[in-house]
């Protein structure tokens, strides 16, 4: 019988101790060291810290004992964007993506590293098919108007995708674009 990492949460919960990041999934992987999610969440518990490398150890001990694990692909892409990796972020959201199709986050994260790797075209394709897949994904908006204004000097485009992203919460840009007479 497999204990997955949020059993072992509970049951620390239950003994009084206040599972804390990593000493939560350090638990779980003593009680079943076969524990992928475990692996995968001690991953994100040190990504959260900033050890990156750490968490790309742990997202690759995941995806030992689960190939499929698309979330920890995703996680280790991610962390490999945060070490400007933008190569290994874009294989391993590939990854993700292709056991997950409609992960509209791994769709954005690898448009924000096709954006650092200056392939504008193919970052914008991807902040497009974010949004076929959530039309509310409003970082989606901002990052692909940031494109459109920044990089592409095209505000008409921008603008409106800063509009919708500020009406979705993320109001910044937009706010910004309009005290600069950029945006109405």
């Amino acid at each position: 019988m497999s204990l997955s990492s949020f059993a072992v949460g509970l049951v620390l919960l239950g003994c009084g101790q206040r599972p804390t990041g990593v000493s939560v999934y350090n638990k779980a992987l003593e009680i079943n060291p076969k524990l992928a999610e475990a692996y995968n969440n001690r991953g994100n518990a040190y990504a959260n810290k900033g050890l990156h490398d750490r968490g790309i150890a742990d997202y690759s001990k995941a995806l030992e004992i689960n190939p499929k694990f698309a979330g920890a692909y995703y996680n280790r892409g991610n962390s490999y964007q945060k070490k400007s990796q933008y190569d290994r972020a874009i294989v391993n959201y590939n990854k993700a993506l292709e056991i997950n199709p409609k992960d509209a986050k791994a769709y954005n994260n690898r448009g924000a590293a096709y954006k650092n790797k200056g392939l504008y075209d193919r970052a914008i394709g991807d902040f497009n098919k974010t949004l076929e897949i959530n039309p509310k994904f409003a970082l989606a908006y901002r990052n692909r108007g940031f494109l459109y204004m920044v990089k592409l000097r095209k505000k008409e485009r921008a603008c409106p995708d800063w509009k919708q992203a500020c009406e979705l919460g993320l109001c910044g840009n937009y706010n910004l674009a309009k005290r600069r007479g950029l945006c109405r």
